[in-house]
């Protein structure tokens, strides 16, 4: 990768920014950096995000559940600007130590309810509400494992192959071929099930493909990384038939854009606090009107 190659040293020191995009947030300690309390708004639930991929889950499962008639879960949706460092402020600490989007704290409960990890909220959102969490014994095996793939495998798919293909200061051979290597192999795992499956967990549509789509469906519809055709994203017919069927769901069209501020104006909407806030408070609306 190099004409000298690194040789590590016997103990590592934090000397320097590691370089790429997201550099400047990157650090090798924990803790908060700031003292800054969370915004509360008057929804029981109160969401606090980015509308990466990670953060898109949590948004359109809650427009699903509200969708499908849970009022309880209206909520507030509060930006995290993760470029400048707000989740290392005290209040977001204290919502999630390990200072990631996105975090959900549950104020219908007493003491308030933390939430972290975005598996662990839509699987927690998914049994307060008895909603999108197959009651079958099999279907729900299926639904957890799907989700838990999710988990373990995105990391590949982003901090691996879209680090390196889209964000990392200078583009090597080495780890692009190493990564998109695994990313096609991911790819055929889910191109192979969905030939056999209307959705990750069978017919049932659940948290699994809440889990998935951000990510996997964001990579084939071009959204992520600009990487489709690299890819030869067309090449999974069925993984394409299934991010499609998802993208059309109106719930995902509102709940992708909650917390995005990124992108074109009229799909960012940088905080959520009403249904109207869709049609009247996208930074379209917003900047047009000022």
């Amino acid at each position: 990768m190099s004409d000298t190659p690194y040789i590590p040293p016997r103990v590592w020191t934090w000397d320097k920014a590691n370089g790429g995009a997201f550099a400047n947030i990157n650090r090798p300690i924990a803790g908060a950096t700031h003292d800054k309390p969370l915004p509360v708004g008057k929804h029981p639930l109160q969401l606090y995000s980015l509308a990466t991929p990670n953060g898109q889950k949590v948004g359109i499962m809650l427009e699903e559940l509200l969708a499908a008639g849970h009022m309880g879960a209206e909520y507030d949706a509060w930006l995290v600007r993760i470029n400048e460092g707000d989740q290392f402020s005290s209040g977001f600490v204290s919502a999630n130590p390990n200072s990631k989007i996105p975090a959900l704290m549950d104020h219908s409960v007493s003491p308030p309810q933390r939430v972290f990890e975005s598996g662990a909220i839509l699987l927690y959102l998914a049994e307060k509400f008895g909603a999108f969490l197959p009651t079958d014994p099999a279907k729900r095996a299926a639904t957890i494992s799907w989700l838990f793939w999710q988990m373990g495998s995105a990391p590949l798919l982003g901090g691996g192959f879209g680090h390196f293909f889209a964000y990392a200061p200078d583009k090597y051979e080495y780890p692009i071929d190493r990564y998109t290597m695994e990313v096609k192999r991911q790819l055929d795992v889910l191109d192979r099930h969905l030939a056999e499956n209307d959705y990750m967990a069978g017919d049932e549509y659940s948290i699994a493909d809440m889990a998935i789509w951000p990510w996997y469906g964001g990579v084939v519809l071009n959204r992520a990384y600009g990487a489709a055709e690299f890819l030869d994203a067309a090449s999974y017919k069925n993984l394409m038939r299934w991010a499609e069927q998802i993208d059309a769901r109106p719930a995902v069209t509102r709940g992708r854009i909650v917390n995005k501020a990124s992108g074109p104006l009229e799909e960012q909407l940088h905080e959520r606090h009403d249904a109207s806030d869709f049609e009247l408070r996208t930074q379209d609306k917003l900047e047009g009107a000022a």
